[in-house]
């Protein structure tokens, strides 16, 4: 089917958006009332997430292009349109090997800024340099400067784990981003966004003034894509898709949400659709993953990996203070901040009484595409040939074939690296945890992140399997456990085949060692 409008798919310009024709989701009302303060502020959102536009908005805005803005909510609002001197500085574009390439990037802006408000001579430095073009683009103008950074942090999250190049690239952003202090009585408006709040960064420290705005409520709309935006916006698009999967209008709109909704930046907030992934479909008309598609989060797999964290405890939930989410620190046993900014968890309950969050992962594509992601790092399997092995692990456990099921798991532990954690019990554990998730994504999966039921519940049209696995135990243990707990109780009156499955592994092997099956006795017989 031809596509009926243009959607704005990679667009960052909000002047190449509005003069070619692509369909807008009106932002403008909320950006009037931010930038309608004096405050500086700070923004966290996830990659491709809107940041980019939101600030080309706001340098289109303030260098007074009203005509951009004809039929915008803020064409009601705003009746001065007003131009100031604006200082853009992207860091988003480029790949930060040493603070050498920074401090080349950070220069090659300067010089572009200094074209046009002119160069102070015996003025060497960085932040010296910065500090003169603003009070000199002030001096020329007599209009107080506007200073937006986009992905202020991208340097810092290229270099995480190398702490060497880390803490130069932390030395060269301090000393760069304190300007923004020492000339604070020259600035109008000051907005930076990235993927993480950095504790260690003194943009933060220094800047007392900073007003982080990442989990406040009137603002947990400004990027991304609402469900009313959604389907008032896109009808047209959506109507489209709807008549191609043969789903009735409100049908596609739920397996869009179940696949990209659900990112919520502050508690008791509406979630929030991921908007690059939502103008892909649209346009594709197909739910595929696109956000997973253009990055691997290489950054965070490495960091899981020597965190040594259980991913066990993220299926029902991580409940945690705010203050051990919202910013990244230097911790290596707990890669949660790092994971829920960079848009692999959200807020998925608030506890008003403890003040405790729970974060989980915010829809389809993010839960599947992060275990699908993380599985070479914990198993001998390519990443490219995993969605085959999960198929059919599915298929096997729907027709009833356990024999195959466990042989194909087998594939998942051989090759089992010697050099394994301390832990290794976690270390299969984890293995498990990757391969009964994925299969979420085909079959109906409980993997156990609590105590009070078997290690994974599959269940299938015609079976149930409830699985318990041992390490350095035996296949025997396993089954007593099973009826022990009674595990199989909540499943007993459901009328199809229930299957209690006893796996031991085996530390020398490295693999499964022996397996046992009982068939549970159903009270619906």
């Amino acid at each position: 089917m031809e596509q009926l409008r243009r959607l704005p798919i990679g667009i960052q310009s909000f002047e190449k958006l509005r003069t070619n024709g692509y369909v807008y989701v009106d932002k403008t009302a909320l950006m009037y009332r931010l930038t309608s303060t004096y405050s500086p502020y700070f923004l966290s959102r996830p990659r491709r997430f809107g940041k980019s536009l939101l600030l080309s908005t706001i340098k289109a805005y303030f260098e007074g292009k009203k005509e951009l803005f004809e039929g915008l909510a803020i064409e009601q609002l705003e009746t001065q349109w007003e131009r100031y001197p604006v200082l853009h500085l992207d860091l988003n574009a480029e790949k930060y090997r040493d603070v050498a390439f920074l401090e080349a990037i950070l220069s090659r802006n300067l010089s572009e800024w200094e074209s046009v408000y002119g160069k102070s001579e015996n003025v060497d430095t960085l932040a010296g340099r910065f500090e003169r073009v603003i009070k000199r683009a002030y001096q020329q103008t007599g209009k107080r400067v506007v200073v937006l950074i986009d992905e202020y942090d991208k340097p810092l999250l290229e270099n995480i784990l190398d702490k060497e190049v880390g803490d130069d690239m932390r030395r060269t952003l301090k000393a760069f981003y304190s300007v923004l202090k020492s000339t604070d009585q020259y600035l109008r408006f000051v907005f930076i966004t990235g993927v993480t709040k950095f504790a260690q960064v003194s943009v933060f420290s220094d800047l007392n003034q900073l007003s982080d705005i990442s989990m406040m409520k009137q603002y947990s709309t400004l990027c991304g894509i609402t469900k009313d935006e959604l389907t008032q916006v896109f009808r047209p698009e959506l109507e489209a898709l709807a008549a191609d999967r043969r789903l009735g209008f409100d049908e596609v709109v739920a397996e869009m949400a179940q696949r990209y909704d659900g990112y919520h930046f502050a508690p008791s907030t509406e979630g929030m659709f991921n908007p690059f992934s939502v103008l892909n479909a649209l346009e594709r008309l197909d739910l595929l993953d696109y956000w997973f598609q253009t990055g691997t989060p290489t950054f965070l797999a490495e960091l899981l990996e020597e965190s040594d964290y259980d991913l066990r405890l993220i299926v029902d939930g991580v409940q945690m203070a705010a203050s051990s989410f919202a910013e990244y620190r230097a911790e290596k046993a707990n890669p949660i901040p790092l994971i829920y900014q960079s848009g692999y968890l959200t807020i998925q309950d608030y506890d008003e009484r403890f003040r405790l969050y729970t974060l989980g992962f915010p829809n389809d594509e993010v839960r599947y595409g992060f275990m699908n992601f993380l599985s070479p790092y914990y198993t001998m399997v390519k990443n490219d040939d995993t969605p085959l092995h999960i198929a059919r692990f599915s298929s096997d456990l729907q027709a009833g074939e356990l024999d195959k099921f466990l042989q194909r798991v087998k594939v998942f532990f051989a090759g089992m690296p010697y050099e394994l954690s301390d832990d290794t019990e976690r270390h299969y554990q984890a293995i498990l945890y990757v391969i009964f998730t994925l299969m979420g994504e085909f079959t109906q999966v409980e993997v156990r992140g609590a105590d009070g039921r078997a290690d994974a519940v599959v269940k299938t049209d015609r079976y149930i399997y409830l699985f318990e696995f041992k390490l350095n135990g035996s296949a025997e243990e396993a089954l007593r456990q099973i009826d022990s707990k009674e595990y199989f109780l909540p499943y007993q009156l459901d009328g199809r085949k229930l299957f209690k499955v006893g796996v031991s592994f085996s530390k020398e092997k490295r693999n499964i060692d022996r397996y046992l099956v009982d068939e549970a006795e159903s009270m619906s017989d």
